[in-house]
This record gives structure tokens, sequence and C-alpha cells, in this order.
């Protein structure tokens, strides 16, 4: 099993990069996800401990936020400008609502993963938030 002192010490913004792709946090280049949302229990490569990653909603809010800001300012110039019946919206921004999400949600929880692995510890009982 590999230790933390295998590898290279990341910056923040080094880590942020790392994780929007979704590679483990340690060593860069396994997966940090076993299914889409799911969390891998351990990465393949270096067997770094996953499972104790609790990103809970930190992903969700941001991407609310974000998606919500561009959804209503975008639904606001086509009505504004074109004045669509109201199903045309429905039609429209319900799918793309679902794609952007879809699309984002990852990133979002990989980022969160990668930012606990460097500030909350879940494998040494010395670091705030180990066991």
């Amino acid at each position: 099993m590999s230790s933390d002192h295998d590898f290279p010490t990341r910056s923040t913004g080094q880590l942020i990069s790392i994780g929007l792709r979704g590679k483990c946090p340690r060593c860069a280049i396994g997966s940090t996800f076993s299914g889409y949302l799911k969390v891998a229990e351990r990465c393949p490569v270096c067997d770094l401990g996953l499972e104790g990653h609790d990103t809970g909603d930190g992903a969700v809010v941001p991407a609310m936020l974000l998606l919500g800001s561009l959804i209503v300012g975008m639904a606001a110039y086509v009505e504004f400008t074109y004045e669509p019946p109201l199903w045309v919206h429905g039609v429209v921004w319900a799918p793309t609502i679902f794609a952007l999400t879809m699309m984002i949600l990852q990133p979002l929880k990989g980022m969160s993963i990668a930012l606990q692995y460097r500030y909350r510890s879940t494998e040494e009982a010395g670091k705030p938030g180990g066991h």
C-alpha cells in the first residue's frame, strides 16, 4: 500500500483541476468514481481509501446556484425577446436543465473529494476529520 510520502504535494489549484477531471487526489491517475456519482471505495492505482469522503450536498448547492442563474437569465432573455408560449419554455428548459445538471455534478463532486483529501483527511487519525 502506498503512503502520501510516495506522491508529490499538490497545490490547491492542482487538486481542484484533478478533482474536476474525476481523478484520484493522491496519484491523479485512478478514478474517484465507480459509477456516475458513486464514489469508489479505493483508488485502483494507489489504493487510497475514498469511501470516507462524504460530499453530501456540497456539489449540489453550487450546481443549483450556477445553473439557476444561467437558466433564469436565458429564460428571461427568450421571454422578453421572442415572447413564446409558456409550453415552449417547458420544452426548451426542462431538457436543458437536466443535461447541464448531468454535466456539472460529477466534476463538482470530484472537486469536493479532492479538497477533502487536502483539508480533511479521513485516513489519518491525526488530521481533522480523521477516525
